[in-house]
């Protein structure tokens, strides 16, 4: 089962609980209820994050190697829920195939972030790409890429790839909007 239904049960639940608890403290918060029950939730956006020893890139194949990456991607969302944890390799790959969700990153696909410590630069190289078509091979994860700002380096060092946001049950969010600057909040379709 794909993390985004088990967090939109669990956020059901919660949602009726809370529900629950309002009706009993005030009889105008059944008439709130109603009047507002039309209305859909703001549903938690996820941003994901996969963090690699390397970095190679081949730009004839527009594609980049996150080397030794972590077999777990992290994830998180912004407020108002504040969730995170940690998904297997293999849980996040499914996110981009249509087990997923009609809109699933392959459907959609997300813009990202590297951010690469170049040996012997103090500074991160920070490049923002659009990301297409993981694969593993081996301890690695291989993306193909169509670069949107920034460079990428040949060669990298420890390497760390932020992707943007999508919410539950599949629908990407807010893109890419500046290195550094970007929306907050709900991301929206």
């Amino acid at each position: 089962m794909s993390i985004f239904k088990i967090l939109d049960q669990r956020r059901t639940v919660i949602f009726l609980g809370f529900l629950l608890a309002s009706l009993m403290m005030s009889g105008t918060a059944f008439c709130t209820a109603a009047a507002t029950s039309s209305q859909p939730a703001d549903e938690p956006m996820f941003m994901f994050v996969h963090v690699a020893k390397d970095l190679k890139v081949d730009e004839v194949a527009r594609t980049f190697r996150l080397v030794d990456v972590s077999q777990q991607t992290l994830f998180f969302s912004d407020r108002p829920d504040r969730l995170a944890g940690h998904l297997k390799m293999s849980q996040y790959l499914d996110e981009w195939t249509t087990k997923a969700g009609k809109d699933n990153f392959s459907a959609n696909p997300p813009n990202a972030t590297l951010s690469i410590y170049e040996p012997g630069k103090d500074e991160n190289t920070v490049a923002v790409v659009e990301i297409t078509n993981p694969r593993i091979d081996g301890s690695d994860l291989i993306y193909s890429y169509k670069l949107i700002d920034g460079i990428l380096p040949e060669n990298g060092g420890e390497t760390t790839l932020f992707i943007d946001r999508i919410g539950i049950g599949g629908g990407v969010g807010v893109g890419y909007h500046g290195v550094g600057v970007g929306l907050r909040g709900p991301g929206r379709l």
